[in-house]
Parts: C-alpha cells; sequence; structure tokens
C-alpha cells in the first residue's frame, strides 16, 4: 500500500512538472523560435517547433527600424525613472513609519495599502482627466507618476518591515559618534537593508516595463509610447499579422527582465524571505 502511494505521488509530481513546462515554458520557447521563422512558416500545418534554416532577418529589421528602437528607449527611461523614485520615496516613508509615532499614522498605513485594493481601471478615467487638466498626457512625466501610483504603496510597506528589523541601537550609536540622521540612514541602515531595496527595485522595475494600460490611455503619440503598447499598435493590425516580427521584438524585450532575473534573483527570494520571516 505504501508502495503504491509512493508511485501514486511520484506520477502526480511528474504530471504536475508536465503541465508547468507545457503551461509556462513552451510558450516562451515557441516565441523564440518563431522570431527566426519567416511570418509564412509560422500559418502552415502542421506548424515546425524547430526553426531548421532559420533567419535573422526579422532581427535585423526590428533592429533597424528606429520606431522600435525608440520603443525601447521609452521604456527603459520610464522604467529606470520608476524604479530610483519608488526606491528614495520608499526608503523615507519606511523608515519614517517604522520609527516615528505621529498623530494619523496608522491612518495614513492603512491609507497607502488600501490602494492595492482598486483594480487600475476604476481610476483610469479619473487619473486621465487629472493628468489632462496638469498637462501630463504625451509625457514622460506622466507615465512615471502613474506608474509609481502602482509601485509605491507596496514598496513602502516592504522596506517598513525591513526597517523594523534593524535594532535601535545601531543606530543611537551612531549618533554618539556624531552622525547625523541622514548619514545614519544612508550609512548604518540601508546597507543592512540591501536584499529589500533590490527587491522593490526588481518589483517597481516590472510593474513599469510590462505597464500596458496606462501606456495606452496616456500616451497617444508613438514618439512616446512603451513597447507593450507600441508591439501591439505595430503588429496587430486589422487584416494583417505579422507574427514573426512581433516574437522578434518580444524575445528582445523580454532580454532586460531575464538578465535581471539571472543575476539578481537570489538577492531578490532573499529580499523577500527576510521580509516575510522577519517582519
Amino acid at each position: 500500500m505504501n508502495k503504491t502511494a509512493k508511485v501514486i505521488r511520484q506520477s502526480l509530481i511528474y504530471l504536475a512538472l508536465l503541465i508547468f513546462l507545457v503551461l509556462f515554458l513552451f510558450p516562451i520557447f515557441w516565441m523564440f523560435v518563431s522570431s527566426f521563422q519567416p511570418n509564412s512558416a509560422l500559418i502552415k500545418l502542421p506548424p515546425s517547433f524547430w526553426p531548421g534554416d532559420g533567419t535573422l532577418d526579422n532581427y535585423i529589421r526590428i533592429l533597424s527600424t528606429p520606431k522600435y528602437l525608440n520603443f525601447y528607449k521609452n521604456s527603459a527611461i520610464v522604467a529606470f525613472s520608476t524604479v530610483f523614485v519608488c526606491i528614495i520615496v520608499s526608503i523615507f516613508a519606511g523608515y519614517a513609519f517604522s520609527r516615528y509615532r505621529f498623530p494619523g499614522r496608522n491612518f495614513a498605513m492603512s491609507s497607502i495599502l488600501s490602494i492595492q485594493m482598486f483594480p487600475i481601471i476604476a481610476i483610469l478615467i479619473s487619473l486621465f482627466v487629472f493628468f489632462s487638466n496638469l498637462k501630463l498626457i504625451n509625457t514622460y512625466r506622466g507615465l512615471i507618476l502613474a506608474d509609481i501610483t502602482v509601485a509605491l504603496p507596496f514598496s513602502v510597506w516592504f522596506l517598513k518591515s525591513f526597517f523594523d528589523t534593524i535594532p535601535r541601537d545601531l543606530e543611537e550609536a551612531a549618533y554618539i559618534d556624531g552622525c547625523g540622521r541622514f548619514r545614519t540612514i544612508f550609512e548604518i541602515v540601508v546597507p543592512l537593508i540591501l536584499p529589500g531595496i533590490l527587491a522593490v527595485g526588481i518589483y517597481s522595475f516590472l510593474i513599469s516595463w510590462d505597464d500596458f494600460v496606462f501606456g495606452l490611455t496616456l500616451i497617444n503619440k508613438d514618439a512616446f509610447r512603451t513597447l507593450p503598447v507600441g508591439i501591439a499598435m505595430s503588429f496587430l493590425m486589422e487584416n494583417e499579422y505579422d507574427w514573426s516580427g512581433m516574437m522578434a521584438v518580444s524575445v528582445i524585450a523580454s532580454l532586460p527582465v531575464l538578465i535581471m532575473f539571472v543575476f539578481l534573483n537570489r538577492y531578490m527570494v532573499a529580499g523577500l524571505t527576510q521580509g516575510g520571516v522577519k517582519g
């Protein structure tokens, strides 16, 4: 009986692994393979799951077209600006909520967290009107601010949980040695919560890099479009679909995220684990 149960358990594990490979890894594999094939090869039956005589024409066409490079540049500007602002604001806000007791503190913390309860689509119309009155439509500033509104609440709460784990004795010792408040924060406290800061950076980068709704609503000029919206507007046309070109630009768009996870994955896991255990 025990042997039968063990066989069944192993079979279920293998089945779950197979489902994972099919549902999650196969689309990535198919995107990569399709990017090396001409568009005509992607619509034939049966499909070819290997590029065979692959071609780089799709990548050459994408990388030699200024419009697509401009989409890439716009996404980079918005994403890195969002990361920078989120990290700086989260450090100061998280530290303030962790170290100070002031009237309305609990209400402010609850209000920040409650923002996450509302779907983006619920605030989209009012946000558009607000940004239109401030002349922020078709600007980097407007798109960056919109992405910050999504990424910042979680980032503040996340870093607060890290600041809560740092003993106050370290700061008091730094004050005795003559350090001011800002020097103590950035030279004593911040290095101790580096995994949390990196996790916040990765989170806010993914929020802004993958954003489609804000990019579609707040930007209507190609000069300021980001990659997700640019891909949809350029390749998904009414009567024609350039699947191979879309797959090539999608591979290029995925490279920053892939590189980030390859080199920063252990920091993100450490940040999430420490924040969850110590918070």
